[in-house]
């Protein structure tokens, strides 16, 4: 299975996590994978959700990998093993004021830290694309940066301002970098995903921020901000790396387009 997750060119965190589903499930039976039946595949789903909290995307990888084992491994039909997928839920993401979010940039004092949080919130890279940078993906005279991490192996260019620019050259005079742009104690070993949560929750906390701060809440702020200063939903697409503008359009429910003239309550005796 994993040899061909390999060929396949599926990302190390892919090949992981589906590794490790289908050892959940094989010890949950205490049998092989491959003499699971579909309704007892159904019932592990059930006790899981219920028991473990499995979220929807952990419920629709966990069907993705066992998709893959009965195809392409088994060489099966699907149709005999097909399980449907969960709905997804519908939720608004977080997301911070622009106000929250330079103070929440600023407020460590480490330049590291700082040089950090600014890359994620004034690109929207994924966690992984910023832990996974290297100084020499930043052009800083076409004033871009070249993802080439990105999710399903896929590169995109996004355009990065002056200060930002700026903010890390100054960081990357200080710590010289190896290999990937941040870096934690081991030279040429990247920072840990736990290393930038760590990072961000204590900043948020810092700043006095209540709200549930993450990575991913700096992608979401960047993209909403970057809507409320007028961008075209295609151009934040491509920016954001998504495949589909449906993905995309979900920080319209979040962003203040001109408060969407909304109507004046103010009475005519409050207004003379």
């Amino acid at each position: 299975m994993i040899s061909e997750m390999q060929i396949r060119n599926y990302s190390p965190r892919t090949i992981k996590t589906y590794v490790s589903l289908m050892a959940g499930l094989s010890r949950h039976y205490h049998i092989s994978p491959e003499v699971i039946t579909t309704q007892q595949f159904k019932d592990y789903i059930a006790f899981r959700t219920q028991h473990l909290n499995f979220s929807v995307s952990t419920v629709n990888q966990l069907i993705g990998a066992w998709k893959l084992l009965q195809t392409d491994i088994l060489g099966r039909k699907w149709e005999d093993f097909k399980v449907k997928r969960p709905r997804k839920e519908k939720k608004i993401p977080v997301v911070l004021s622009r106000t929250e979010a330079l103070k929440l940039i600023n407020v460590l004092p480490n330049i590291k830290h700082s040089a950090l949080l600014s890359l994620a919130y004034a690109t929207g890279m994924r966690r992984n694309e910023v832990l996974n940078m290297e100084p020499g993906h930043i052009d800083a005279e076409r004033k871009v940066i070249k993802v080439v991490a990105g999710k399903g192996h896929k590169q995109r260019q996004i355009p990065i301002s002056d200060s930002l620019i700026t903010i890390l050259r100054n960081y990357y005079k200080k710590y010289h970098p190896k290999t990937f742009l941040f870096e934690g104690f081991v030279p040429g070993k990247r920072y840990t995903e736990t290393s930038f949560a760590k990072v961000v929750s204590r900043a948020a906390k810092m700043a006095g921020i209540n709200k549930s701060v993450s990575p991913h809440v700096l992608r979401h702020s960047f993209a909403t901000h970057m809507l409320e200063k007028g961008i075209n939903l295609k151009k934040l697409q491509l920016i954001l790396g998504h495949n589909a503008m449906k993905t995309t359009s979900i920080y319209l429910h979040v962003a203040n387009l001109d408060n969407l003239n909304l109507p004046d309550l103010t009475s005519e005796d409050e207004k003379s």
